[in-house]
């Protein structure tokens, strides 16, 4: 996550034809994955943390979690592991003791891709290595191993503006669509982009949608980070995320024609950055906030709510910005997780 505007603001990707519901299928090496709920809620888990993602799942109560992140450990590498890190390899030894766990109290893991440290660097899959089969091998590496049924991709920085990059993604993403339908399983996108109060960045942002209905490549899932906006405005966070969210339906109405505005809703994510956000004061998201989206989401019927990050979901670091281990507001321990996660029983 850390958003960052230096390459000119918000990476946006692709969508659509919404899938039909999700099969689960059974990993090599551990219990099957559960078929995700239409509408579900997934806040990020920092995998360069440390902690275990069962524990903190029971914990908060989470029961579904986004792991955090997935990239090459060098630019110019076809080789993936989690957070680039050869010693936490994309094997069943990494993670899977604890997504059995999960699994087990229901719930369930969605393996992310990218994120600001990888797609600053050059070591975001795409952006590294040049050939789309091998990306798409990684990815179906990744469904196969942890025998998940949704990938995600946290694309920001440069990855938002290198072309080349952004056409294997959605190259190898039709790819894998098409395994998967050989394959008789089923398999969910989400794109985990930026946007401003006026919707996505143009060009770039409808330009990596336009690229990905170009591929062929199916995105179910758009899913809007509604922070560090890096416009020196004062923010009303809660509803300013209804504000951009609207301002991405009326571009996705124009890019999309075919789908009806309550398809694009449904197909819709919102990613919030919990407390203060790395831009800092004005952008705070409040308890208030959060309970004012939670009500908005469910009455929208999006596809996904989330934040970044659960690390973050506690009260230790009052007045400070962008943490990585608290939100900077004064709040009770998973104060933000038990407020969205009505969100799914809804």
């Amino acid at each position: 996550m850390n958003r960052s505007r230096t390459a000119g603001a918000v990476l946006a990707t692709a969508l659509l034809m919404a899938a039909g519901p999700v099969t689960a299928h059974a990993s090599a090496s551990g219990p099957s994955a559960r078929t995700l709920p239409q509408h579900i809620f997934a806040p990020y888990f920092e995998g360069y943390s440390g902690d275990d993602p069962a524990v903190l799942s029971a914990e908060s109560g989470d029961k579904y979690l986004t792991l955090a992140f997935i990239q090459t450990p060098a630019p110019g590498s076809c080789t993936i592991d989690w957070n680039g890190d050869p010693s936490t390899p994309i094997s069943w030894a990494t993670y899977g003791a604890s997504i059995a766990k999960m699994r087990a109290r229901g719930g369930d893991v969605i393996p992310s891709f990218g994120g600001y440290g990888a797609d600053s660097t050059g070591e975001e899959i795409a952006d590294s290595c040049t050939d789309v089969g091998k990306i798409a091998a990684d990815y179906e590496q990744v469904i196969t191993t942890y025998g998940v049924t949704r990938l995600d991709f946290d694309v920001e920085d440069f990855s938002q503006t290198n072309a080349a990059g952004i056409d294997r993604r959605n190259k190898a993403i039709a790819l894998v669509e098409q395994w998967a339908a050989r394959q008789h399983r089923t398999v969910q996108f989400v794109y985990t982009i930026g946007t401003n109060m006026t919707g996505l960045d143009e060009p770039d942002g409808t330009g990596i949608l336009q690229n990905a209905v170009a591929n062929h490549a199916r995105i179910d899932i758009i899913n809007i980070m509604t922070f560090d906006y890096y416009d020196d405005q004062p923010h009303e966070m809660g509803k300013d995320t209804v504000t951009a969210a609207d301002a991405v339906i009326a571009q996705l109405r124009s890019i999309y024609p075919h789908k009806s505005v309550e398809e694009l809703w449904h197909m819709l994510g919102i990613t919030e950055m919990v407390g203060i956000d790395d831009y800092g004061p004005p952008e705070v998201l409040t308890t208030a906030d959060a309970a004012y989206v939670e009500r908005w989401a469910a009455r929208t019927g999006i596809a996904e709510l989330s934040f970044w990050a659960l690390e973050r979901d506690n009260g230790g670091c009052v007045g400070t910005a962008g943490s990585d281990v608290c939100s900077g507001i004064a709040q009770s321990t998973w104060q933000f997780s038990h407020t969205f996660e009505t969100f799914i029983r809804h």
